[in-house]
């Protein structure tokens, strides 16, 4: 199968430090202005994407900021001209015609550089502290399958009527329709088999949580072999990059980001605690010592300059199209990847332009 270029994109500072809560090089910031400075940084830097994430409130130190995700990615919208943003969406949250509404409003307000991250949720106290039942983990695929298949249609300009267990919808349709594209794009993370059924029949990229390049390959050759309409499923990582000058430069700073989330213990706790045990993500993660979310370290994106490009250039043989990089302390790790590893990509022939989206 023909591969699109790479692209890079960078997870949004929403709820403060992705690798250690208390780094002195790295003081917590959640806030709209630093998540802008970020983001706008990241476009100039030629970065492709960036991955805002939902929650609330802050899933980690509960009296600390929480960046809302659909009103910054409107915000970064108007304030950008290249970057795609991607907005993460907890179904149970929104009702899907309300959802589609606001998607196609920011999606035209960006010239056709949005998409939506749908995602099942794993943090129980966010639902029950609001009153919002926190169903069981297969239900709430069954939900979001139900869901996105209303949103979808709706961001297709289709009127829709729609009668099922979760919603009741008559002759609704939504103007104005996407100007750009067929509708914007969808992605979908999630490793368990009803994620991954759903990623198949609903999702034009699957998120893949770091992980070493094995199991990743496999669980690409897994999607791929699923029965699929349309074009065929493209696939992101999430990776946490730490790239030097050398391999020990890169241990190094890896292992002090390792102590520095020694001392988030409580915090990890308390994750625990509130996580759903049926997370694949979570089970995953136990799996070795790495620092970052969503796998972080994991795909082992730490290493030299030429290292850590030659890494990137292996999965993406493997089917990789979007690296979903984070970093710490984020911005002085931004510059560096640009100015060190993007480069040693690109001399590859791998990189996709700056701008480069393709239909949905």
């Amino acid at each position: 199968m023909a591969l699109q270029g790479i692209r890079f994109g960078v997870w949004a500072p929403v709820h403060g430090p992705r690798a250690a809560l208390n780094d002195p090089e790295e003081p917590f910031d959640a806030s709209w202005e630093h998540n802008k400075a970020v983001i706008l940084e990241a476009e100039q830097l030629g970065f492709h994407a960036t991955l805002i994430a939902q929650h609330t409130v802050n899933p980690h130190l509960p009296d600390h900021d929480q960046l809302e995700t659909w009103t910054a990615a409107a915000a970064l919208a108007a304030l950008t001209s290249r970057i795609e943003i991607i907005a993460a969406i907890k179904p149970f949250i929104f009702h899907p015609v309300f959802l589609a509404k606001m998607a196609l409003q920011i999606e035209n307000i960006s010239g056709g550089r949005f998409g939506i991250n749908l995602i099942n949720a794993w943090n129980s106290a966010e639902f029950e502290k609001a009153g919002i039942a926190f169903g069981e983990h297969d239900a709430r695929y069954e939900y979001g399958r139900e869901w996105i298949s209303v949103v979808s249609r709706l961001m297709a300009g289709e009127s829709v009527t729609h009668q099922g267990p979760n919603f009741s919808i008559t002759d609704y349709k939504l103007t104005p329709r996407d100007l750009h594209r067929a509708r914007p794009s969808i992605y979908i993370g999630g490793e368990s088999e009803p994620a991954r059924a759903l990623a198949a029949d609903h999702s034009d990229v699957w998120f893949i949580n770091g992980q070493p390049l094995a199991d990743v390959a496999s669980l690409i050759a897994d999607l791929r072999r699923r029965p699929r309409r349309g074009v065929p499923l493209r696939f992101g990582l999430s990776a946490f990059v730490i790239a030097r000058e050398s391999e020990e430069e890169a241990h190094e700073a890896y292992e002090r980001l390792v102590r520095l989330a020694a001392l988030d213990a409580d915090v990890h706790a308390l994750q625990r605690k509130h996580a759903d045990p049926k997370t694949v993500m979570f089970q995953t993660m136990a799996k070795s010592v790495r620092v970052g979310t969503n796998g972080g370290t994991a795909a082992g994106l730490v290493g030299s300059y030429d290292q850590v490009s030659e890494r990137i250039l292996a999965f993406h043989r493997a089917g990789i199209e979007l690296f979903m990089l984070q970093f710490q302390p984020l911005r002085a790790e931004l510059r560096r990847f640009a100015g060190e590893v993007i480069p040693r990509v690109r001399a590859a022939g791998e990189v996709a332009p700056a701008r480069a989206l393709s239909d949905a």
